[in-house]
């Protein structure tokens, strides 16, 4: 019988994504010796700096916090060498330079929430919705020098519904993640790991940052492309697209909830129809009925709210 190690960890994270990990070790009772996270940012109309997810749930249980701007810092890496973590663990936090991750005795794994090889990159679970995937997946992996290239250690595969969105997925992922971290953790714990390479596969779709750009909905695709996009990006950082609605000048709208309508019409893609209680969007193959919208300076709303106190015109269209 092998005696199990002694482990003490640092581990590295910073969204809510991250807190659930953390969590379940602390349940679990490992030695977390630090958590890294990233430096406190302004937020909201006040811009008051705000403390990470991971950094609030640190400091309510007590554990050490370092926030570097610089992992290549001297003084961070000291800082870092004093904890003596035998194992380092990431979840939503950014790349690590070797003289990091190559610290620890029993190395450094991250989280990501995809089945890799498959969606390597910044945003991994709103692509799998984006690009129509019906399954996805969290994968531990020691970390290497590219990015969610290095060997797995373990994996775990979910389903993904017809209209589920970022936000179920992200919470489902979140939980089935936490779960495999702390097996991967008792792995290395009784020296029982075997990792696997990933594979080399032809067709690698990538989770490309998100940006401004690929979250515009282009209206003159087809109705179930339309459809997973906006639930892709549901609630965050949320699909847009603009309002024309013959004015001086076209509104930037976010849209939330949607469902798809499969039906034939005549109508240019991007036409607004609207009726007291409905707003349904022309598309090829259909409509895109909106449930919630969110209009410049305004909060997110449901659509029967709105049509309550905006008009739209004749000739209203989504661009």
């Amino acid at each position: 019988m092998t005696n199990n190690r002694d482990l003490r960890i640092v581990f590295m994270g910073t969204p809510d994504f991250a807190v659930a990990t953390l969590k379940a070790l602390i349940e679990n009772n490992y030695k977390v010796v630090g958590v890294i996270t990233a430096p406190d940012r302004p937020a909201g109309r006040g811009q008051k700096l705000r403390a990470s997810a991971v950094k609030e749930f640190s400091l309510e249980h007590n554990l050490k916090v370092l926030q570097p701007t610089n992992l290549k810092a001297e003084s961070f890496l000291n800082e870092l060498r004093a904890l003596k973590a035998n194992l380092q663990i990431i979840v939503a936090f950014r790349m690590l330079p070797k003289v990091v991750w190559q610290m620890p005795e029993y190395g450094t794994f991250n989280l990501h929430a995809s089945l890799l090889p498959q969606y390597r990159g910044a945003a991994p679970i709103h692509w799998a919705i984006i690009n129509g995937e019906s399954k996805t997946g969290v994968t531990t992996f020691f970390i290497d020098e590219k990015i969610d290239t290095g060997a797995i250690i373990q994996s775990k595969e979910t389903t993904i519904g017809n209209s589920t969105t970022v936000g179920d997925l992200h919470d489902d992922l979140m939980h089935i993640g936490s779960d495999l971290v702390i097996k991967t953790v008792e792995q290395i714990e009784n020296d029982s790991i075997a990792t696997t390479t990933q594979p080399h596969t032809e067709d690698l779709k990538t989770a490309y940052k998100l940006n401004r750009d690929n979250c515009k909905i282009d209206w003159s695709q087809p109705l179930a492309t339309i459809y997973n996009k906006i639930r892709g990006l549901n609630p965050f950082p949320a699909a847009w697209c603009y309002l024309d609605n013959n004015e001086e000048t076209n509104l930037s709208v976010k849209i939330y909830g949607v469902e798809k309508l499969e039906d034939h019409h005549n109508y240019e893609a991007g036409k607004l129809i609207s009726t007291k209680n409905e707003l349904k969007v022309a598309c090829q193959g259909g409509y895109i009925k909106i449930h919630e919208i969110q209009l410049p300076g305004k909060r997110k709303m449901n659509v029967k709210s709105l049509l309550n106190g905006f008009n739209f015109s004749e000739s209203a269209k989504l661009l």
